[in-house]
């Protein structure tokens, strides 16, 4: 395919202008008068059919218009082995759809004096060590805590969601052992599962009731949100809970349920009728108040002043010109959204039972039908012409200096493009190009000249701040090089020691229990394991002396050769 092919066949997206949402402590007005207006059924059925049948997995649907409840259907089967299909009334478990109500219960205590936003977390969870920067309360909502998160954490220590049972006691004990922050509190927003679960235990501590019972008194009872539950036993009997299920190749099906007594970050089992319910609180509210929604909805501010677009548990943002307050959520074969549309008065709930599934899509493909005509059009990204070679040449591996974190760039000589995790790069200006979803933007120190010189890349989008990348020098270590890694590294951090040794002339990573990874080098002294960059340090005379992990979400993960 050619260049100018790949980039017709491209979806055509870019930045738009958009309206700033408020400010932090500015007043969110009351949603306009709006009046119901009657969904178009037939064309949300076309969005989901490829789930209606009797063989599938698939999703229950939720939408209001005005304050009305105007769909509601289920596509496909709640449990594929009983021949049970999905109802509105299903029962979902709705991953980081969760968090939004851990934000609100915290909220609710704050208003009730009972604790401040800004108060320091280690006033009521004294596990959580002192890294001198003090971590608020506020940190944890928006985000901006620099704590590792816990998953990634787990899976470092041979523990990973999916493979072993987790509790909040064990993850109180993990974070007690933590020994450095990704980043100084208030510098960065880095999304963190670890501050929502220890949110939860804020509010059972403060409140002296489990997060299910003052959620269930505070929230669920007054908004009649009565299929709505913190599940914090995975094995206790939930009536009519889809099974979730993980979508295999070759299009069957394979049960994916999580098993974690782990809430506040998620774990909460809800239908998409009740979350209709407190989208419905968060226009008109029943409790607390304005200044309650306000306070869920003001978005988080960093210490130099950048403006994030998460709020407390909600992500405030726009969609074709039009304000969106919505979060997404994934645990298991489990896949969630929910959004709001207040100036429209529109709300809509995706709750899905299988992975292949694209909530937030769907959501927002309901939102075109619902809202057609009163939605800005995305313009076309217009591709300018680059010489093939000045493009390939940029082709490598690229390392972000402050995190080791790795972006290869990639080229495609069928297409005649670029291509970043999965997604052509589109040329539009000097030294510019954009991904295919508009999302992300690289640019170039130096333009578009015939002859290149590869400098710094650096990474922009509407939601968070720049990010600098470096071209690598290609790392291919010869056997004795390798043998300079070998050996036993110790993490007393996570209590656990990784091997290193070399086989088959690659160097390979071995752990427990039963875990076993193969390493590829990235740049000098790097190498890529299951999505990690692990990087040896060296002592000053240059013998290696440890390592250094980069994991997503925790960074910087220290281990000492013995």
């Amino acid at each position: 395919m050619k260049w100018r092919d790949a980039v017709h066949l491209a979806v055509a997206v870019a930045l738009l202008e958009l309206p700033p949402a408020p400010a932090a402590g500015q007043a969110v007005a009351a949603p306009p008068a709006v009046q119901a207006v009657p969904a178009d059924a037939a064309a949300i059925d076309k969005i989901f059919e490829r789930w209606d049948r009797t063989s599938s997995a698939g999703c229950a649907v939720g939408v209001s218009a005005g304050g009305q409840v105007v769909h509601t259907k289920g596509y496909g089967m709640a449990n594929l082995e009983y021949g049970i299909r999905i109802w509105p009334s299903t029962v979902f478990e709705s991953g980081s759809v969760a968090k939004q109500f851990t934000a609100a219960a915290v909220t609710l205590l704050a208003q009730d004096g009972l604790l401040s936003i800004d108060d320091p977390v280690r006033k009521y969870v004294p596990e959580l060590p002192d890294f001198g920067s003090p971590i608020l309360i506020r940190h944890f909502l928006t985000h901006t805590s620099g704590l590792r998160s816990q998953w990634p954490m787990l899976s470092l220590a041979g523990r990973p969601p999916g493979a072993a049972v987790h509790t909040i006691p064990e993850i109180l004990e993990l974070v007690s052992r933590y020994q450095e922050l990704n980043f100084r509190p208030g510098d960065e927003y880095l999304y963190n599962n670890t501050a929502f679960t220890l949110l939860g235990v804020i509010v059972e501590r403060v409140s002296g009731k489990s997060l299910n019972q003052f959620s269930q008194e505070r929230i669920f009872g007054p908004l009649g949100m009565a299929r709505t539950q913190w599940r914090a036993d995975f094995t206790a009997i939930v009536p009519n809970r889809a099974t979730a299920y993980r979508l295999m190749p070759d299009g069957s099906f394979r049960t994916s349920m999580p098993f974690t007594n782990v809430i506040g970050n998620g774990g909460l089992l809800t239908t998409v009728g009740d979350l209709l319910l407190w989208n419905d609180n968060l226009d008109r509210p029943r409790i607390g108040g304005r200044d309650f929604v306000e306070g869920l909805q003001t978005r988080g501010t960093l210490n130099d002043g950048f403006e994030n677009e998460y709020a407390r548990g909600l992500t405030v943002t726009h969609y074709r010109g039009t304000r969106e307050v919505s979060h997404g959520g994934s645990t298991a074969g489990y896949q969630t959204f929910l959004a709001r549309f207040p100036e429209h008065g529109l709300s809509v709930a995706v709750l899905c039972n299988t992975t292949g599934t694209n909530p937030s899509r769907d959501a927002h493909a309901i939102a075109d039908v619902m809202l057609a005509g009163k939605l800005k059009d995305l313009p076309v990204v217009r591709a300018v012409a680059v010489p093939p070679e000045v493009l390939e040449r940029m082709a490598g591996v690229y390392r972000e200096t402050s995190t080791d974190a790795v972006l290869r760039l990639v080229w495609d000589p069928k297409a005649g493009a670029l291509r970043a995790a999965g997604q052509f790069l589109v040329p539009t200006g000097p030294g510019e190009m954009y991904t295919q979803d508009g999302a992300r933007r690289f640019s170039t120190e130096r333009g578009w000249p015939e002859q290149v010189v590869i400098g710094p890349i650096v990474e922009t989008s509407e939601r968070t701040k720049p990010r600098r990348w470096e071209l690598q020098r290609p790392f291919t270590p010869g056997p004795t090089e390798l043998r300079a890694f070998a050996g036993d590294y110790l993490s007393d951090e996570l209590g656990v020691t990784y091997t290193f040794y070399v086989e088959d002339r690659v160097l390979k990573l071995r752990f427990r229990p039963a875990q076993r990874s193969t390493l590829e080098p990235v740049f000098r002294d790097a190498f890529e394991a299951d999505g990690n960059t692990i990087r040896f340090t060296r002592s000053p005379d240059g013998a290696v002396d440890g390592l250094r992990i980069y994991a997503g979400r925790a960074r910087h993960v220290r281990f000492v050769k013995r």
